[in-house]
């Protein structure tokens, strides 16, 4: 292998209690059900869009108008706590230097939006070298769509084949099959071992510098 393309929320980062306490904030102030972290694992991944539907009431889901502004209020209010209790999960420092001391190139993409994916990145791992950081951006689809993430790798001139690909939910292991990466399904995330299996994934590791066995 010669590269690692990362995920990012559930995977280098523990961004849950900020994420749930932005969204939960913002429902309150709607006078809408909240729920518990916990439940947010299951609404997270898939872009802000898809967050703010999946923890709206059914009933409102068709209500554009709301939708937007949770939309708006969403991103305003995590743009000011996206820090406060995230941080890198446990052994994620020890992987990436492991991973750079063997030579492999690191990048990451997410379905969270590219100003924050940046930001969270330069803040938390700033010193690691990534080659490129990239988050959901006008124009290019969300994963499991692979678009990004063979742009990242035509980016990087490495051979998707070449790259190990690590995530913590069924639509990281599925961008990571429809681009021909290896995929690596993190079990200390945000979905269970199941969802992963069944989403493609080729290995499972249960702790971030179990990857560096797979790094060769």
């Amino acid at each position: 292998m010669k590269a690692v393309l990362f995920d990012l929320d559930g995977t280098l980062l523990d961004t849950l209690d900020d994420l749930a306490a932005s969204m939960n904030a913002v429902l309150a102030e709607e006078g809408l059900p909240t729920a518990p972290a916990e439940a947010h694992k299951f609404m997270i991944g898939d872009g802000v869009l898809n967050y703010v539907l999946r923890a709206l009431p059914a009933g409102r889901r068709g209500d554009e108008a709301l939708v937007q502004r949770i939309v708006r209020a969403y991103r305003a209010r995590y743009a000011a706590n996206w820090a406060n209790t995230t941080c890198a999960y446990d052994g994620v420092d020890a992987l990436l230097d492991g991973l750079g001391h063997r030579g492999l190139r690191l990048a990451v993409l997410s379905n969270k939006p590219d100003g924050f994916t940046r930001d969270m990145v330069s803040h938390f791992l700033g010193r690691v070298p990534f080659e490129i950081v990239r988050g959901a951006t006008d124009g290019v689809p969300l994963k499991p769509d692979p678009a990004a993430a063979l742009a990242i790798a035509g980016q990087m001139a490495v051979d998707p084949a070449d790259f190990l690909y690590l995530g913590d939910t069924a639509t990281d292991m599925r961008t990571a099959r429809a681009a021909g990466m290896f995929a690596v399904g993190a079990l200390w995330g945000f979905r269970p071992r199941a969802e992963l299996q069944e989403a493609g994934a080729q290995a499972l590791i249960a702790h971030p510098t179990d990857l560096l066995a797979y790094a060769s």
